[in-house]
């Protein structure tokens, strides 16, 4: 794990994917039942490639194995490049779960 990946896991108790092309972090929510995308990026130059879906692949096997039966992400539609977070999530077969003033909840079953 790199020194990132350190940070992430020592202030936020998250789990990291980390690939040359980017990284993903994750964190297990609902009693073990959920487990939350909370970020994925993916450099510039490998957008528009599947780096984002086989990241996601390699948390929703982590969350198998920890007992999750659902994974979670969120888009807040205020922030930058939101349209874009839309399109990953709704590409990878999540469907919208909840949404409030400024973020949607999307959820998949694993």
């Amino acid at each position: 794990m790199s020194l990132y990946g350190d940070y992430i896991l020592e202030h936020h108790g998250d789990g990291i994917v980390e690939r040359e092309e980017g990284f993903a972090t994750y964190r297990i929510l609902n009693a073990g039942k959920s487990i939350y995308i909370v970020d994925i990026y993916t450099r510039p130059d490998f957008r528009k490639t599947s780096i984002a879906a086989e990241m996601a692949d390699q948390i929703v096997e982590i969350g198998k194995k920890q007992g999750c039966n659902e994974l979670l992400g969120t888009v807040v539609p205020s922030a930058k490049r939101s349209t874009d977070s839309l399109k990953v999530l709704l590409a990878y077969g999540m469907k919208v779960k909840s949404s409030s003033d400024n973020l949607i909840v999307f959820n998949k079953e694993i």
